[in-house]
């Protein structure tokens, strides 16, 4: 018997190890970053009147992977932005032949300052709350989210130029202040068809989408999209696409620094007013995206989604304008251009027709109500003498009497107030005493008597 108690505590102790081993394991394996990880975060700022100063995400590699000095493939990885209301919008997308071949690779904002020191830039701002994914194949890699809740960093602050950094000692993110970016152009590398490895130079960096009409009036052939060179300098079209439903659509020319091109849909259409947030994307030479459009569920007849500029914080404002200005500046007109003899109902926004009031001279004693157009008599207050003791009302013209209170003709008195139903509850209890009593005397009677009259005997 004893033997077998020594073989069974001996089994335990064997399990206990292996379970303990494995449980170990695993959580190594958890603590282990990703082959390609998140960095750093900082969602821009304005400083000096200058908007999204600093904004960028910063990715780089495993320190083993980097001692093995092999290029990695960043062929199904993507970047994705998870806005505080929940919204997911891939801002990255890496083209099947770009290699990491350094340490890092800096993502910018393509509005942001110094956004040509990166070796991609996005078009989706990122707020001071909110969250980054890194995802290879679809699945997710690797996160950070800043939105104060549970299991996420603070949200940033205004007034403070934080950066979210990487701790890789413990693997969480540390906010710190005034954090510089690693940048080498020679980190990001496209590979092309003859096996040299190339730095990556984007062509149509800076075009971006200004205005869409979707919402046509008699033909598809009425819808189209401008493009926006918001660079310094001249942008060659041709390579460049726009892709719409995961289809490509070439685009060609020429197009200056501040100029516009206009692109008629004749070879394929968009949602006239989409059921879901219609996307459009203009995808550069290397199949990176250069800028993307959602425009909404919402459209209207004689109206485009169309850019205006940026806000404080550097995002993008999109309006629908009823002013359609394609190949030119954008301007926003918020209601329609009414027909002769009719006005905008500001409240619906509907056409209505003018009710016109014809100038009228009104005879002496009457004025115009502006209103029916009518001539109404004035109600003139005449001044009136009053005896003593009576004054003028203004509002009537009519005498009235005075009130005077000088502390002698009315003599202040001190008022005592009960509330109303503190007497009502007292005389409510009074009542039942009494009835109380005259039942006690009545049910009792016969024994009340007997009890007063040897009262009287003695």
């Amino acid at each position: 018997m004893k033997t077998f108690f020594v073989k069974l505590g001996m089994m335990i102790l064997a399990y206990s190890i292996v379970f303990g081993a494995l449980v170990f394991a695993e959580e190594r394996e958890v603590n282990v970053l990703p082959e390609i990880y998140i960095k750093a975060v900082n969602p821009g700022y304005t400083v000096d009147g200058v908007s999204n100063v600093g904004e960028m995400i910063e990715l780089a590699r495993r320190d083993d992977d980097l001692e093995a000095e092999q290029m990695i493939s960043l062929a199904g990885v993507t970047v994705r932005y998870t806005t505080s209301s929940g919204n997911k919008t891939t801002i990255v997308e890496f083209p099947e032949n770009s290699y990491l071949a350094g340490e890092s690779i800096l993502l910018r904002l393509a509005s942001s300052p110094d956004s040509e020191l990166a070796a991609m830039d996005y078009t989706k701002t990122l707020a001071y709350e909110g969250a980054i994914e890194i995802l290879k194949n679809d699945e997710v890699v690797d996160a950070v989210c800043w939105t104060g809740k549970e299991g996420c960093k603070p949200k940033f602050k205004t007034g403070s130029m934080t950066t979210l950094i990487r701790n890789l000692e413990t693997l969480d993110f540390d906010l710190v202040n005034d954090y510089v970016p690693h940048y080498e152009a020679k980190n990001y590398v496209i590979i092309e068809e003859d096996g040299k490895g190339e730095v990556q130079e984007r062509q149509c960096n800076g075009v971006m989408l200004a205005e869409v009409l979707s919402y046509y009036e008699e033909t598809q052939a009425e819808q189209f999209i401008e493009i926006y060179n918001n660079g310094a300098e001249q942008v060659l079209l041709d390579g460049c696409m726009v892709r719409y439903k995961n289809k490509n659509y070439p685009l060609e020319g020429v197009l200056k620094a501040g100029e516009y091109f206009v692109r008629y849909l004749m070879d394929f259409s968009i949602a006239k007013n989409p059921t879901n947030v219609g996307k459009i994307d203009i995808i550069d030479v290397d199949g990176s995206v250069a800028h993307t459009l959602e425009y909404p569920n919402g459209q209207r007849k004689g109206t485009s989604w169309a850019f205006l500029g940026y806000d404080e914080s550097g995002k993008e404002l999109w309006r629908t304008t009823y002013k359609v200005t394609p190949g030119e500046p954008n301007v926003y007109q918020e209601f329609k251009t009414c027909e002769a003899g009719k006005v905008i109902n500001e409240a619906t926004g509907n056409c209505v027709k003018v009710t016109e009031i014809t100038e009228k001279i009104c005879a002496e004693g009457q004025y115009l109500n502006i209103l029916t157009g009518r001539c109404r008599k004035i109600e003139e207050k005449t001044t009136t003498e009053c005896k003593e003791g009576y004054e003028i009302n203004p509002e009537t013209g009519r005498c009235k009497k005075i009130k005077e209170n000088n502390g002698t003709n009315y003599a202040l008195a001190t008022e005592t107030y009960e509330e109303k139903s503190a007497f009502v509850a007292v005389y409510l209890i009074i009542g039942v005493v009494v009835v109380g009593v005259v039942y006690v005397v009545y049910e009792f009677r016969v024994e009340i008597g007997k009890i007063w009259r040897k009262i009287r005997k003695k």
